[in-house]
């Protein structure tokens, strides 16, 4: 049975004539009458009595017209779901992002830009370090991921880079060197280095010990801390000081100052990164909206 035969039928019984409802469906009366007669060669039973002034259903007719009076609506109905979903503009896109990334203004930019126009799309956000957002890319857990690329194992995923952030010296209020602007980093190698352990974040781990070495000097490593937040509160209890990308200027801790480096360069990468060869729609634009800010910044 096709859809058009419903609606024919359909035109029929809303008009109780052939003739008006071959004129409202914009074809001739002769094939609408034939295609009626398939319909019912199709069902096996007669679905109007022809009458001197129009046609009437049959109790078979009227069965037939309970049960599909709303298809072609439910019909429209899916081909426009299908359309969104086609366009990206329904569906769901769970998106991982680490905790130094989270405050690079690329990251809310994107969300933010992403919702409005996508607002019918389901996002949801879901905080880890670089390693178990990798891990949960692999394993079909999230569709994309902000994060700190270097030193993960990235095989099997597309890295498109957003930014390059230099390394900045957190150092508590109190600190001796907090009233300037910059510092060499070398004034800092008796300081304890607070920082996030090499097994939870390795690019940040990696960057700040190579700064240290390229300013000639093995860091003592103090506290540990699981995020980069609470790398910052230790920091601001004095328990040492850090290494964090320029971007958490923008966490405003009380007893943190951040300062700039004089004396060494260091900086790290920003992605956002997908599973190679994933080709949802929602994905293409996500990850195009965020390569558009990067652009824009820089």
């Amino acid at each position: 049975m096709e859809l058009r035969h419903v609606r024919y039928f359909l035109a029929v019984a809303e008009e109780g004539n052939f003739t008006r409802a071959a004129r409202r469906l914009g074809i001739g009366q002769p094939p609408l009458s034939q295609q009626i007669r398939d319909l019912e060669t199709e069902i096996g039973a007669r679905l109007f009595h022809r009458v001197p002034h129009g046609a009437e259903l049959t109790e078979a007719g009227a069965a037939f017209q309970a049960r599909v009076r709303d298809l072609p609506h439910l019909a429209e109905a899916a081909i426009h779901a299908a359309q969104r979903a086609g366009r990206g503009e329904t569906g769901a896109l769970r998106v991982g992002f680490t905790g130094s990334a989270a405050f690079n203004p690329i990251v809310p930019s994107v969300i933010r830009a992403y919702r409005r126009r996508f607002p019918d799309v389901e996002l949801s956000l879901r905080e880890g370090n670089s390693l178990d957002l990798v891990a949960a890319l692999r394993d079909d857990m999230l569709d994309a991921a902000f994060l700190r690329p270097d030193a993960v194992d990235l095989a099997g995923l597309a890295i498109h880079d957003l930014d390059d952030e230099q390394l900045v010296a957190a150092v508590p209020v109190a600190h001796t060197a907090a009233r300037n602007a910059a510092l060499p980093l070398a004034t800092l190698a008796g300081e304890a280095f607070v920082l996030t352990p090499r097994d939870l974040g390795p690019t940040l781990f990696d960057a700040a010990i190579g700064a240290c070495h390229d300013a000639g000097f093995e860091p003592m490593l103090g506290q540990s801390a699981p995020q980069i937040a609470s790398v910052l509160a230790f920091v601001a209890a004095e328990l040492g000081v850090s290494l964090v990308p320029d971007s958490m200027r923008s966490a405003l801790i009380q007893g943190v100052v951040y300062l700039d480096l004089s004396d060494v360069r260091r900086s790290v990468r920003m992605a956002i990164a997908h599973r190679r060869g994933d080709l949802s729609t929602a994905l293409r634009h996500f990850a195009g909206a965020a390569r558009a800010h990067a652009v824009q910044r820089a």
